[in-house]
């Protein structure tokens, strides 16, 4: 192979790279397009404690400690610099939806309840609609058999013989451990 015919062989791969690199930024635009239709499925995210405000409605000025974490839990912040006080801290992280953050501070004296802090917080029913997935919403069908729709299968019958054989069970077993000389 001669000189001039290895510089134009290496011109022409050269050339052949440009366009496909120009190729590729052409459907750089068609795979955002197609990025922009079809997302991936992120899961709800649920950190921390979450205190409904049945639960907050609970506690009462003079509850001891124990009182308080049988109905709101263990708190998540408990801090040796603070130990008169306890965060519960609450994040949900949804698909589409801002990030909630929720807060609630209970504040001891004496280990009795002096007084509480807390952001809004939602009922046992408006949290629990927040987690339904739309496409959980959809009609679900009736599951209850009928006892006509259970007359159509025939009730399994039991071998004669199992039900004859009587079991017998040993009664000499060896000992768990071999005696200590």
């Amino acid at each position: 192979m001669s000189d001039i015919q290895r510089r134009s062989l290496n011109l022409t791969l050269v050339a052949l790279v440009f366009v496909g690199l120009a190729g590729c930024s052409s459907l750089n635009g068609a795979s955002a397009r197609v990025a922009g239709i079809i997302s991936p499925y992120k899961m709800d995210i649920v950190q921390g404690n979450v205190v409904t405000r049945e639960q907050f409605d609970q506690l009462k000025n003079g509850m001891q400690r124990a009182q308080v974490r049988e109905i709101l839990g263990t708190a998540l912040l408990v801090s040796v610099f603070h130990a008169d006080r306890w965060d519960y801290v609450f994040t949900l992280k949804q698909q589409g939806v801002a990030p909630q953050a929720r807060k609630v501070t209970v504040f001891f004296k004496n280990d009795l309840v002096d007084r509480t802090e807390a952001d809004p917080l939602p009922s046992e029913a408006e949290f629990v609609a927040t987690l339904k997935s739309p496409s959980l919403s959809k009609s679900v069908p009736n599951l209850v058999a009928t006892d006509e729709s259970l007359m159509k299968f025939p009730l399994p019958s039991k071998p004669a013989a199992a039900a004859a054989t009587p079991v017998t069970l040993p009664t000499d077993y060896p000992p768990l451990e071999a005696p200590r000389p």
